[in-house]
């Protein structure tokens, strides 16, 4: 047996200014029971804290501030994450050669066929599978003390250009996000490609926007909850922790439905070709489907993409009020589109309709 190497306090203090590069390398692996099978990571607020607590010993778990940081990760030369979680509008910017395949098909077969889509990335169904679709949810209006507003649902997006909600309404800050729900207010698809050409669509979407007091969703609420706006346009999963405990809010699903969101798991191909790539944590993926730890994520407004009738025993402990919100009808998740990926063209035809609505305002 070699001879145990010792290292001088001073080697240690090296190391450690170093960024800790032995630890990263699983030289301590022993001290650790087992070493790294993987890193997990995530933007901060945006992965479930149950479900991370229940990552298994070998796989570390890092949060970084915003989505965007964690595609600056794929730019440094270091250990590269394994595993990482986004959003699909921020996932659909990953660069592809860097992506693996999932190769878990028995753990999407547990999904309802919606989250076929998004595991390829809304690529289209001849695209390989890269993602697993682990939440879904819509944007919803969430109101505060306007009960006027409330009992005019079934207005549903309009109701965004009530007089009385100029310069006291959040809306997200993407200006596709803002051109679907224009979209919806005309009645158009943003799936169809005629759309974009409808001659209505530069001053809705014009109105829409003149109405905004901020165009910052997440910040936004902060607005809002302090009185200074009525109304905000924000994920569900933002909207249902809120709901539970401030009686103030109410919220609005339109019945003509309204863009998805999805949050992805992606894995990343090591940054050496040479580097093995440890298997999935599959246990760990299908706790986070079924209960107990099924209600943790359903009480912070993460809705897995599983089949209704797999759903109903979590939802059915919910008050009815919220129910719809964590899991939408039928009906209303069928009017429902999730945004794929947009051609060079297409970006320019949004980024002319976007112009031509800003220039009168």
């Amino acid at each position: 047996m070699a001879q145990a190497r010792s290292f001088s306090r001073r080697q240690v203090l090296q190391l450690v200014s170093l960024g800790g590069t032995l630890l990263a390398s699983g030289a301590l692996a022993g001290c650790r029971g087992g070493g790294d099978a993987g890193r997990l990571l995530s933007a901060r607020g945006e992965f479930p804290a149950a479900w991370l607590k229940a990552l298994p010993p070998s796989w570390r778990s890092e949060q970084l501030d915003t989505p965007a940081a964690l595609l600056e990760v794929l730019r440094q030369p270091q250990e590269q994450p394994l595993l990482l979680s986004l959003g699909d509008g921020w996932a659909q910017q990953l660069p592809a050669p860097r992506l693996q395949l999932l190769e878990a098909p028995a753990l999407l077969q547990l999904l309802d066929p919606i989250a076929q889509a998004p595991s390829r990335l809304l690529a289209g169904p001849e695209a390989p599978v890269r993602a697993f679709p682990w939440a879904f949810g819509t944007w919803v209006i969430l109101l505060r003390n306007r009960p006027d507003l409330q009992r005019r649902r079934a207005e549903g997006w309009d109701v965004l250009l009530d007089p009385s909600l100029r310069q006291r309404l959040v809306l997200p800050a993407s200006p596709r996000l803002l051109i679907d729900l224009a979209m919806r207010q005309l009645g158009l698809s943003s799936l169809e490609a005629s759309a974009i050409e409808d001659p209505r669509l530069p001053a809705q979407l014009r109105r829409l926007h003149a109405q905004a007091l901020s165009l910052d969703e997440p910040n936004g609420l902060n607005l809002l909850l302090a009185g200074e706006a009525d109304a905000a346009v924000v994920p569900s999963q933002r909207a249902v922790p809120l709901l539970q405990r401030d009686p103030r809010l109410t919220a609005v699903l339109p019945a003509s439905g309204s863009p998805l969101w999805w949050q992805l798991l992606v894995r990343i191909a090591p940054a050496r070709a040479d580097q093995p790539t440890p298997p999935l944590p599959l246990e760990w993926l299908r706790d986070g489907l079924s209960l107990p730890l099924l209600d943790r994520l359903l009480a912070a407004g993460w809705v897995p993409p599983l089949p209704e009738k797999q759903l109903q025993p979590a939802l059915a402990r919910w008050p009815e009020r919220l129910r719809p919100l964590l899991l939408p009808p039928a009906a209303v998740l069928a009017r429902c589109s999730s945004l794929p990926p947009l051609a060079a063209p297409q970006q320019q035809r949004l980024q002319v309709l976007w112009d031509q609505a800003m220039a009168a305002n």
